[in-house]
């Protein structure tokens, strides 16, 4: 898929170049994509070599955080919810104990934790599975919420936007808090009208009720106020929220004995890893996207779509968005290109560049998540996962675009 997905970048780039110099007598616009090319290579390595602190920094914390316990806590607070949730699970199976430990890791953004807790919990719902090649109920919603991305700590997002020059790199942490809690609800509920969950249960009613309430109570104080008191506010609390995890993490750490310096080190060296690996990835992407933006390409599809909502006289800001909203279920690198570039094309504090933000920290990739996680116990056969993962998809590129609105419009 991404290998199409990139190669179609350039296809099209040449297609319509060719139109341009052919039928407009543009005859720049082949200076403008091989500029590009080397425009966008040394802006991927910039950004790239840019995270290294950061990446250092935050993986370190994470790391406290790992070593403290944080996964451990999750996982006994939401083990009752689950439970009803996942009720073909018995008892004590290991599926459980990984599923929770897998979710736990999403939420607190330690990525290079969750994905092989996530496969071995596959593998041990597979052992549960009647039919191997066909996805049980529980894999789907499994899959699902893995999809819908509930993260806590969106500490990439954080990284890129402090290395793009963000003056609060932070200040999207409330949108896209509400915006990933709204795209796994509407996962949950898509899955449970396929598998008719009992969501009325109690406990169940209890644990969404108490985080919907929450996360709405929230945005109903924050939209009350003023805007420049608003912005004010919700940056205090998100600035206040993120360092008490910090402190937590490292309070944690401590408590268990753990060599907080030296715990600390060793997560940075490996942030120091994974920036400098990500540099001929971001590099292949950005260029492809960055040559299929001076063809004139993305501008002809923007300007369609834009016209488009303009006749229905409707605010056409959110527009630009829409790449990076559209790319993310096929690939979660070719969205964090989309991303990288609208905030070099718009700012980084933009309104697109916060909503691109929020958009690419709302859900998953959903295809990549399906294929890793199915493919690696053999499963042919998705049912209705995919059909419920894109609906969590939208509901979080919706639900980024107006608490976008409300916070930033």
């Amino acid at each position: 898929m991404l290998n199409k997905i990139w190669g179609g970048f350039f296809v099209v780039a040449f297609v319509v170049a060719m139109g341009r110099w052919t039928l407009l007598g543009d005859h720049g616009v082949w200076a403008a994509m091989v500029g590009a090319t080397f425009e966008m290579a040394e802006t991927g390595f910039k950004i790239s070599i840019g995270l290294t602190g950061a990446m250092c920094l935050w993986l370190g914390v994470m790391r406290m955080g790992e070593k403290g316990g944080a996964i451990d806590l999750l996982t006994r607070a939401f083990g009752p919810l689950l439970r009803r949730l996942f009720p073909g699970i018995p008892e004590g199976h290991p599926a459980m104990g990984a599923m929770v430990m897998n979710m736990a890791a999403n939420m607190l953004g330690l990525d290079n934790a969750a994905t092989p807790l996530g496969l071995k919990a596959m593998k041990e719902l597979q052992s549960l599975n009647p039919n191997p090649d066909t996805a049980s109920d529980d894999q789907i919603l499994f899959l699902v919420v893995n999809t819908s991305a509930v993260t806590v700590i969106p500490l990439t997002i954080f990284v890129y936007r402090s290395q793009l020059g963000a003056a609060d790199p932070t200040d999207v942490f409330i949108p896209l808090l509400v915006a990933t809690f709204c795209s796994t609800m509407m996962g949950l509920l898509a899955v449970s009208l396929f598998q008719k969950i009992r969501l009325w249960d109690p406990v169940v009613l209890a644990y969404l009720g108490g985080m919907t309430a929450l996360v709405g109570g929230l945005v109903a104080y924050l939209s009350s106020l003023e805007r420049e008191v608003m912005e004010m506010q919700a940056s205090v609390l998100s600035n206040f929220i993120i360092f008490c995890v910090i402190l937590s993490f490292l309070g944690l750490a401590a408590r268990r004995g753990q060599p907080v310096y030296e715990t600390f080190v060793e997560g940075a060296k490996e942030g120091f890893q994974v920036a400098i690996g990500i540099i001929p990835y971001l590099v292949a992407m950005l260029v492809a996207i960055g040559v299929f933006r001076a063809s004139g390409s993305l501008d002809f599809l923007l300007d369609a779509v834009r016209w488009s909502v303009d006749r229905l006289g409707m605010d056409t800001r959110w527009v630009d968005g829409l790449p990076t909203a559209l790319m993310r279920p096929l690939s979660g690198s070719g969205a964090r290109g989309l991303m990288l570039e609208t905030i070099e094309a718009h700012g980084v504090d933009s309104f697109a560049g916060r909503l691109v933000s929020t958009i690419q920290g709302s859900t998953e990739t959903t295809f990549y998540v399906l294929a890793v996680y199915f493919g690696s116990v053999g499963i042919r056969r998705a049912r209705h996962a995919v059909t419920c993962g894109l609906a969590a998809d939208v509901a979080g590129v919706v639900a980024a675009i107006m608490v976008c609105y409300l916070f930033f419009g």
